[in-house]
């Protein structure tokens, strides 16, 4: 168990910890911070070869707006408790 009180200056770390005849691994040097934007291009290139409307989802939608037991009446339920049992920040709290 790790308490409050427990030393981390004397657990082993890994860098000091050596295998039989063998002297011990050094640490690796510190990595500097960088910034590697190529993936954020890559999302972006991704994203800009999507088509800005997709006519599935909206017939998804269509269907679902048509359907008069959507949502059903558990999930409305549900929804509306956690509407209920959520804080209104609109209000002073101090």
């Amino acid at each position: 168990m790790i308490t409050s009180t427990t030393s981390t200056d004397r657990a082993l770390r890994p860098d000091t910890v050596s295998v039989a005849g063998q002297p011990p691994a050094r640490a690796a040097a510190p990595r500097v911070d960088t910034l590697n934007t190529e993936s954020a291009a890559a999302l972006r290139r991704a994203l800009a070869e999507q088509p800005e409307i997709r006519p599935e989802v909206v017939e998804r939608a269509r269907a679902l707006a048509a359907d008069p037991g959507y949502p059903s009446a558990a999930i409305i339920q549900r929804v509306s408790e956690q509407i209920l049992g959520s804080p209104d920040l609109s209000e002073d709290q101090s």
